[in-house]
């Protein structure tokens, strides 16, 4: 690729010759970027740069900051607006990635690494080899920490980059001496053993070494093509390096000596011993260490297979924890829920081989269902130990690669992936036979209902189907023909959602698009959990909105409209109480319209550089009506800013056209009103009125015609056509006239949606039950927009209204409370207090299926997942309850004894729940 010429760019001190000019380095990377993605392959090697640098570069070259990773190419996105000038945007210094290296490393380290606790997008952007290579021509720094790309997945295989490659601590036991090992977890043992007999000058015929959790020996690690991570090594344990000599030192068994530490004093707080682990971080302890001659190869138990000999839950077992592997925390919590249900936990202490379907296609060959059943049975064995589930994160990261590495993961959807796995690992159906499914065809429900199940069971019967699966109908209407279908679903748990009877006070100001009055702010109260509709209506009350219009709602920001916000499911909680929200009112027509909108220029005489206009004044939005002409946008804009007209200047320059009271502005208002919400070409001959009341077919205004994102601009002149659009976006630039004519002060300061008060007082914890919860689940609404409803009866995908009903409940029944809200702008948590009952939780109102032999519909409480903190740093446990009645909290490796008492908190985020007539 060819880079242009240089060019000289000025500075305070003179000039300095660059590379190449900012756009044309955006061209560059662009193309450079998109080769690299065309050829994506395993080995490819990407560099993580700080973000704080990047971020400079994208200003300078013209591209606004975002979310930049190899999946997600950064220089399709918007550019910064065209006022920024060469001279605006400051070129960045070399690169720096000190921000993001442990100890603030250089290029003279021979491995920098990263911060274990930076985001990627948030701290640090993944630039391709070529990408960065040519940014490191034209800026030097650094340094440079490449990044092997390596596929993960078992039976979908993916791509990703290894950004924190496999950490290890080698222990030396000649010296004691402490070396780390960093490797790609996909690199073999044979490539171990060279890293580690080159460091230490070894023949590797004479190291022997050892997988050392725990600073225990666990299995020899032979050299041989068998990844790291298939060895179940996890990041930053130890291994142990063994040279075996002639002399002092050896054996009886002709094994070297190791060294091991005696274990650790138990806290007087824990009953399963080791120590409590928060967010992947142990409390510490240095053990003190003592000559050993154990050759054991079964120090990590869960590794050890020892086939199924039944066992039985009386033997006092289930009180163990699960050691933390490095926020591996979401996963205990929801793996001490699910070894601690009743009939589970029965079903892997048995001799379940039989039932391992090694042949299902959407299964894990049974090696799931095995690891998990190895993992239960240690836990209900007796001891209390804390179990380290290597062997099973192991399976996880192979079977979901989603969940491997050592980031935080949300438990329900561990759980929801457990189960699923499971139920196809023990799916006692072989051939799947084929149904066609029929019609309701105003059958009874219950023979439709009944129908759904026995062909679902002839499809999915396992044990996890037995206990963990109920069935739900869904009541489809559509809004045109009012077309009913009906269905009846299989679940396995229920996501309720959590309304909330907070309110919050919000503040839109609201413009006229037919200019017929002038913008209003009104500040309405709805629900916190809301969403755009309930705004809109409260809003349409507000301002007394007419039956044959609606309200448009956007986010202005920096002068322009960022979005318009006109999904009405939209939730609320994604605008910010320091955003500027507008409503435009506009005609409600069966035909939709031209939208024009229209943002504000003006000239910054000050500037030194330039005459560039900037952008101020708040945006406008208005209707067009074919044929789209410039004399027609013309008239818009005169039209929409006749509000603003000054009263002084009409009484001062045009007395000879005023009405009664000497103002021709308030003839001009009375005729306004008399039009109503008529159109554009309804009024223009009352628009074609000049300042001095003198009619003309001149353009009143400099506009100019420009695209999305405001980068073109295309004068518009009185013989101008437009193409229909359903936007017409337009630039107005304001000149001295303008000023004189327009009070522009309307257009300036829109309030926040909420002002907060200093000494705001702090409102009590909401709380809510469980049933309302359900209700909220229940009731009926329209689908989305993107979830469109084909009616088979109008043959045309229509917005249905959708209505669920409980029919059938499972025996184990699973409650997920949604407390994270996830949208394009923001994340949120929901910290609400849920009153859920622990005892006797009657669901017989909501079981729609008058069917008796399905049993109680009373369900007892016995575990529940928590999850403290925010959405960055929290920290999940659990709450189980075990067969002697009493609760326990499973924090990691630490469990305790809890009162029944304390497990009700806003922590809670999945409830399990256990029919009454099914406990044993």
């Amino acid at each position: 690729m060819t880079i242009p010429d240089s060019y000289h760019f000025m500075m305070e001190n003179g000039s300095i010759e660059l590379p190449c000019k900012p756009e044309e380095e955006r061209r560059i990377v662009q193309e450079l970027s998109a080769k690299a993605d065309s050829n994506l392959r395993e080995g490819n090697l990407y560099y993580p740069i700080s973000s704080r640098w990047f971020g400079a570069w994208q200003r300078y070259t013209g591209q606004t900051e975002g979310l930049y990773s190899f999946a997600a190419n950064p220089f399709e996105s918007q550019s910064v607006t065209s006022s920024n000038t060469v001279e605006d945007r400051p070129r960045p210094g070399v690169i720096d990635n000190t921000d993001i290296i442990v100890s603030g490393g250089d290029d003279k380290d021979d491995d920098p690494q990263l911060l274990r606790t930076l985001d990627e997008g948030r701290d640090y952007v993944l630039l391709q080899q070529e990408v960065w290579e040519k940014l490191r021509e034209w800026y030097k720094g650094g340094p440079a920490l490449p990044r092997k790309m390596i596929s993960v997945g078992a039976q979908k295989k993916q791509f990703v980059v290894e950004v924190f490659p496999l950490s290890l601590r080698l222990i030396d036991s000649r010296d004691q001496s402490e070396v780390p090992i960093r490797l790609s977890k996909k690199a073999s043992l044979n490539d171990l053993y060279g890293k580690v007999c080159q460091l230490k000058g070894l023949d590797p015929q004479k190291a022997r070494i050892w997988d050392f959790f725990n600073k225990q020996k666990q299995t020899i690690l032979l050299s041989s093509s068998k990844t790291l991570e298939e060895s179940n090594l996890q990041m930053d344990q130890d291994i142990l390096l063994e040279v075996p000599t002639d002399g002092f030192g050896m054996d009886s068994t002709g094994n070297g000596l190791a060294l091991v530490p005696v274990e650790p004093s138990r806290s007087i707080f824990s009953i399963a011993g080791g120590p409590t682990m928060s967010n992947g971080n142990s409390t510490g302890y240095n053990p003190t260490y003592q000559r050993s001659t154990s050759t054991s190869t079964n120090g990590d138990m869960e590794d050890a297979y020892d086939g199924l000999k039944p066992l039985k839950r009386e033997d006092r077992g289930g009180l163990a924890g699960l050691q933390n592997l490095g926020n591996t925390c979401f996963m205990n919590s929801s793996l001490q829920c699910l070894v601690h249900t009743p009939p589970l936990a029965d079903y892997f202490l048995q001799d379940y081989s039989d039932e391992i379907n090694r042949q299902n296609p959407l299964g894990m060959n049974g090696e799931l269902a095995l690891s998990f059943g190895e993992l239960l049975r240690k836990l209900w064995s007796p001891g209390r130990a804390p179990v380290a589930p290597r062997a099973f994160k192991g399976k996880l990261a192979r079977f979901a690669p989603q969940f491997s590495g050592y980031n935080q993961h949300d438990s329900q959807e561990l759980l929801a992936f457990l189960l699923d796995g499971l139920h196809e690992d023990l799916n006692r159906v072989k051939q799947k036979p084929y149904f066609e499914i029929k019609d309701s065809g105003g059958r009874p429900d219950e023979d439709v209902a009944d129908e759904l199940w026995r062909y679902h069971k002839a499809r999915n019967d396992s044990v996890i189907v037995d206990i963990c699966q109920g069935q739900y109908k869904s009541t489809l209407v559509c809004p045109v023909c009012d077309k009913i279908s009906i269905t009846f679903d299989p679940f396995m748990y229920l996501s309720l959602p959590l309304p909330s009877t907070a309110t919050r006070s919000m503040t839109v100001t609201v413009f006229y698009g037919d200019g017929s009055g002038l913008p209003m702010p009104f500040t309405v109260t709805v629900l916190k959990q809301g969403c755009c509709k309930d705004l809109n209506k409260a809003l349409g009350v507000a301002c007394c909105l007419r039956n044959d219009e609606y309200l448009l709602l956007a986010e202005v920001y920096e002068h322009r409209i960022y979005h318009y916000l006109e999904n009405p499911s939209e939730p609320l909680a994604t605008i910010k109480d320091d955003e500027h929200i507008v409503a435009y009112r506009l005609p409600r027509r069966e035909v939709e319209l031209t939208k024009l909108e229209i943002c504000h220029r003006y000239q910054d005489i000050y500037h030194f550089y330039s005459s560039e206009r900037k952008l101020f004044l708040t945006p406008l939005v208005t209707i067009l009506e074919d044929p789209l002409s410039g004399m027609g946008i013309d008239l818009a804009v005169k039209r929409i800013l006749s509000p603003l007209r000054r009263k002084s200047f009409f009484t001062s320059t045009t007395g000879h056209c005023s009405g009664e009271n000497g103002s021709a502005f308030n003839a001009l208002d009375e005729q306004m009103k008399s039009s109503g919400s008529q159109l554009v070409p309804a009024i223009q001959s009352i628009e074609e009125m000049d300042a001095e009341g003198m009619s003309s077919k001149e353009l009143s205004f400099q506009l100019c015609i420009t695209d999305e994102k405001g980068h073109s601009c295309r004068p518009i002149l009185k013989d101008s056509s437009v193409k229909p659009a359903r936007k017409v976006k337009v630039m107005l630039d304001w000149t001295d006239k303008e000023h004189e004519l327009y009070d522009s002060s309307y257009l300036k300061d829109l309030p926040e949606v909420h002002k907060s008060g200093i000494l705001a007082k702090k409102t009590k914890q909401e709380a809510i039950s469980l049933f309302s919860c359900l209700d909220a689940f229940l009731k009926e609404e329209p689908l989305g927009p993107d979830d469109m409803w084909y009616c088979p009866q109008c043959k045309e995908h229509r917005q249905a209204s959708k209505k669920l009903d409980l029919w059938r409940l499972p025996d184990i029944l699973v409650f997920h409370l949604k407390r994270f809200s996830y949208s394009r702008w923001l994340k949120n948590k929901l910290d609400t207090f849920v009153n859920f009952p622990i005892h006797n939780l009657d669901l017989s109102k909501y079981v729609k299926s008058k069917d008796a032999s399905e049993g109680s519909h009373t369900y007892e409480l016995y575990a529940i997942s928590n999850h403290y903190g925010g959405l960055g740093g929290g920290h999940y446990s659990a709450y189980c309850k075990l067969t002697d009645g009493k609760w326990y909290h499973f924090d990691d490796a630490h469990v305790s004894p809890v009162n029944e008492s304390e497990i009700k908190t806003s922590a809670a985020y999945v409830l399990f729940y256990q029919r009454v007539n099914s406990q044993r």
